[in-house]
């Protein structure tokens, strides 16, 4: 059986060892010499949305004062850079919180600016005034910023004059339409967003999980539990992937010039989905895989091969989604994976291996979901490929959670 392992590793290795180096092996290695490799990562996402803000603010200064006429349009660019910037992806919604804000900012320090002037005190008070009166409006967020800001200005910058409170509110709506516009006129690429934030985790989760299974089959459980450490690590990558997708998703509602891209989207959207959880299911895996080798307990090639095909199939993954050429190649690795944790587990496995195998099945169904498959599809593929690399029909294999 340990021959086997060693065999179709082999041919695994023969297959994507090239994509690994040249994809996985070169950026991971290069990240954990550089320390900007993920400040890069971060400008690269956001680079599209400091453009987008200077064109919104100029455009919504220029609608409001040449246009309207407003002799100091203050909060128009304000609120166009606020719209911006709130939440990628869900500039709707902020929009109409960020006016809320405005809204609070606006009817509190006009009001008592009139009536206790400006000074250090009177900042002080317009403020926590107007924030607890966005409180009342929302839960808190955008909305209380934007209160708290629009509060400020009122006090320090803007002139104090009657009957200015509608003008101002008309700024603020002005600069929410100039985002949205500008949003739609110059839309981040859908598809080479989630593409540049996916890079960095598709290298990290590939070195991390070669890591573990090697330190599995080396007994060394120092290895694993770095690897293990460094899966947990990975939040603001996810975080990154998912701001990412968030984007994309605003372009392909908004913008008529990236409607063609829905399709990929959806794709990569679904993918994004199910690699999260994928992920937490692989934290736990490792987890337990560590402790089992800390513990003595047995733990048979089949299971530090799993590990490796794990990492082997996102190494095929990630490439063949860049390129867009699909192949079956990825999932009948995810499948081998499976395999060889049915045949650790006939091998005999203690505690905390047993609920290795179960969470390899479980990534194993997640990360099929994550290639299209429907989840009850996945689940049973997952089941029946279980208990047939068993020799039986799986009535006593270990279950996860979600297959």
């Amino acid at each position: 059986m340990a021959a086997a392992d060693e065999r179709d590793k082999d041919g695994v290795r023969g297959a994507a060892g090239r994509v690994e180096s040249g994809v996985a092996g070169t950026v991971a290695a290069f990240s954990r010499r550089v320390g900007w490799q993920e400040r890069r990562r971060t400008l690269e996402l956001y680079a599209i949305l400091a453009v987008q803000a200077g064109v919104a603010a100029a455009l919504a200064w220029t609608v409001a004062h040449e246009v309207l006429n407003h002799p100091s349009p203050v909060f128009a660019p304000t609120a166009a850079v606020g719209t911006i910037a709130a939440a990628i992806g869900r500039r709707t919604r902020r929009t109409i919180e960020l006016l809320l804000g405005v809204l609070a900012g606006l009817l509190v320090g006009d009001a008592l600016v009139a009536v206790i002037g400006t000074g250090p005190w009177q900042i002080a008070a317009v403020v926590t005034l107007a924030i607890l009166l966005a409180l009342t409006m929302s839960r808190g967020g955008a909305v209380v910023s934007q209160a708290g800001g629009t509060a400020v200005l009122i006090v320090t910058l803007a002139p104090v004059q009657r009957g200015q409170e509608l003008p101002r509110i008309i700024d603020a709506v002005i600069g929410g339409i100039a985002a949205v516009v500008v949003v739609a006129v110059l839309p981040v690429n859908p598809v080479r967003i989630i593409q540049r934030a996916a890079r960095p985790l598709f290298a990290s989760l590939i070195e991390h999980l070669h890591n573990a299974a090697d330190g599995m089959s080396t007994g060394d459980g120092e290895m694993v539990a770095e690897a293990r450490d460094g899966l947990n690590d990975l939040t603001p990558q996810l975080g990154l992937l998912n701001d990412a997708v968030s984007g994309a998703q605003e372009a392909v509602a908004v913008s008529p010039a990236r409607w063609h891209r829905r399709a990929a989207f959806e794709h990569y959207r679904r993918g994004t989905r199910y690699l999260d959880l994928a992920i937490r299911g692989g934290q736990q895996m490792l987890r337990r895989a560590a402790t089992a080798v800390h513990d003595g307990e047995p733990v048979p090639p089949g299971l530090a091969a799993a590990v490796h095909y794990f990492g082997d199939a996102l190494a095929l993954l990630q490439v063949e989604a860049e390129s867009g050429h699909r192949t079956q190649r990825a999932e009948q690795l995810i499948l081998k994976a499976v395999d060889r944790a049915a045949e650790a587990y006939d091998e005999g496995v203690g505690f905390s291996g047993s609920v290795v195998v179960a969470q390899v099945r479980t990534v194993a169904t997640d990360l099929l979901r994550s290639l299209g498959c429907h989840d009850d599809e996945a689940v049973s593929v997952i089941r029946e490929r279980f208990g047939r690399a068993r020799g039986d029909s799986g009535e006593h294999s270990a279950e996860p959670d979600r297959s």
